[in-house]
């Protein structure tokens, strides 16, 4: 490589570009992250790895600032953006740039971004590759690509290359399935349920899909403010309150960070919860968690309540997610059993995706079915509160999807769970499973679907296929 480099006039010359959004408030990995440290040790690597490279750091925390970097008259071969963090929009901006580009999720970091910037780019036929493994090697190797493409000056060989170099470590899975009977209800009784049933939106309002979940699947949704919510929660019986607390911290393996008085305040939070479900005929709650919590409208996460809710058979969802949470309801008629929304993550040297989120059954089976161990942490992104990290069950097969009323579009794919990760970075609940079907093919939806996906226990493939049918929803297979 160095004689290549030499004979093409010098090594490459890649601009590093780190996107993250300042650590002084709620973020991915989580508030206060030391990203200078991480953004040494990252470049020292690459520098190390990639010995023919010029690597020139440089960090963009919103679109303006990687327009400046574009702008800048220093001669570059391409672009390296390392995605440490999330919602900055620089990597879009380098991307639409036209000129060659690596994009590289920073696991736990980025991956939002990272998943939704680069399926844009494919999507726009952008000379842009993107990476997303625990493996550095697959980042090193990817971006040595850029020599070809400074030897050659041919961005088409330089995509190639790159995109081969993590392909090569994408291990064949073959895995065990464990046995797992999935009893399922036919889709007019699933329909019928879903007529009858009504879906309370806390704190957030999308007019798009209030009307468009009732044309579709015949539920009702109703809009509901924080100071009602909040009102609920403070009206709380706190002695009741204090024995949801013990019974919660008496079912965890362990508690980790939050106090019992935070305990508490999160099951008088579910109590809330329950009055609300109670008072308007509800069978599904969404609650905008993080503008809420975030903004001092509520005092209490929603995630412990949640995890409770769906274990015995209602659905509480994250972050007024319509869209996730219509398909929990869909799908908890459809198989009795909880699903939970998450923040993907991809890890393609393990052939893995990982659903990352604060909150998540214990119940995988259903109400009647076994409990699996879980912690007690505080919520990820701003490290307060309470949240459950689920320790859920291995080697069983997984569906995940989203029915979306507007796309009139059912996205699914599968995988065989193998691993809860353990990683204090991001989201607690971190189940990672091997994907049945091409990891590769698995990048290409999230611009149009977003970044949230949920995920129920048991192969429900064709029981969703049918349900999609009656729903007149074409099922799109995403891996």
């Amino acid at each position: 490589r160095a004689a290549q480099a030499a004979a093409a006039g010098g090594r490459a010359r890649v601009k590093l570009v780190f996107t993250h959004v300042p650590s002084d408030g709620p973020i991915w990995p989580n508030i206060g992250f030391d990203f200078d440290k991480r953004k040494k040790e990252l470049t020292e690597k690459l520098t190390a790895a990639c010995p023919n490279i010029e690597f020139s750091p440089v960090t963009a925390m919103n679109a303006d600032q990687a327009r400046k970097i574009l702008e800048a008259k220093d001669e570059t071969d391409g672009y390296l953006v390392y995605m440490v963090g999330i919602w900055t929009g620089a990597g879009q901006v380098i991307g639409a740039s036209g000129k060659p580009a690596l994009f590289v999720d920073d696991l736990y970091g980025g991956s939002g971004e990272f998943l939704i910037a680069h399926a844009a780019a494919r999507r726009a036929g952008q000379k842009v590759v993107g990476v997303s493994s625990s493996k550095f090697e697959d980042v090193a190797a990817a971006a040595r690509a850029f020599e070809t493409l400074k030897k050659t000056g041919n961005p088409d060989r330089f995509l190639a290359e790159a995109r081969a170099a993590w392909k090569k470590s994408v291990p064949v899975t073959k895995g065990t399935v464990k046995k797992d009977v999935l009893k399922t209800q036919p889709p007019d009784k699933v329909l019928e349920r879903l007529r009858k049933s009504t879906i309370l939106v806390v704190g957030a309002r999308n007019e798009a899909l209030i009307k468009a979940i009732p044309e579709t699947f015949g539920t009702q949704v109703r809009h509901v403010e924080f100071q009602e919510l909040q009102g609920a929660c403070d009206a709380a019986d706190r002695a009741e309150a204090a024995r949801w607390a013990d019974r919660w911290i008496q079912a965890a393996e362990k508690v980790v960070e939050p106090t019992r008085d935070e305990i508490v305040n999160s099951a008088a939070m579910y109590l809330a919860e329950l009055a609300l479900l109670k008072k308007y005929d509800a069978q599904a709650i969404s609650i905008n968690c993080l503008g809420g919590f975030y903004g001092g409208h509520i005092r209490a996460y929603p995630c412990l309540g949640f995890t409770q809710l769906n274990n015995d058979g209602l659905v509480g969802a994250c972050e007024a997610d319509l869209v996730s949470t219509i398909t929990m309801l869909a799908l908890g008629y459809l198989t009795g059993r909880p699903s939970y929304i998450s923040d993907p993550v991809m890890d393609t040297s393990k052939n893995q995706i990982i659903y990352a989120h604060c909150v998540a059954p214990t119940k995988v089976f259903g109400p009647d079915g076994a409990t699996n161990p879980c912690h007690i942490r505080n919520h990820s992104e701003d490290r307060k509160g309470a949240v459950l990290r689920s320790l859920m069950p291995l080697e069983y097969m997984t569906t995940t999807v989203e029915f979306h009323p507007l796309r009139k579009e059912v996205v699914l794919h599968q995988g065989r769970t193998v691993e809860n990760v353990d990683e204090d970075k991001a989201c607690r609940t971190k189940l990672a499973v091997e994907v049945k079907g091409d990891i590769d093919k698995l990048f290409n939806l999230w611009d149009q679907w977003g970044w949230h996906r949920v995920t129920v226990y048991g192969d429900a493939k064709e029981p969703i296929a049918d349900l999609a049918k009656a729903l007149k929803m074409k099922v799109v297979e995403e891996a």
